[in-house]
């Protein structure tokens, strides 16, 4: 999880957005986004996969299975 939290953190700073501007345009809370970046937050595999169209990185990459 914690690679996920990094991660998730990197690709948003890398997009210019704050926390709330990220929730806003993935229809997200701003806690969720929140608890994504602490790693206290999970994602299921709907969601898992909105992120990663919305960031045009894999899976594998956003959970730390491989690098990009």
């Amino acid at each position: 999880m914690e690679t996920f939290a990094k991660r998730f953190k990197e690709l948003r700073e890398e997009k210019g957005l704050n926390q709330t501007q990220l929730a806003k345009e993935l229809g997200f809370s701003s806690r969720t986004i929140s608890s994504y970046e602490t790693g206290r937050g999970e994602s299921d595999f709907q969601t898992l996969t909105r992120l990663c169209k919305f960031f045009d990185v894999t899976a594998g990459y956003l959970i730390g299975i491989e690098e990009f």
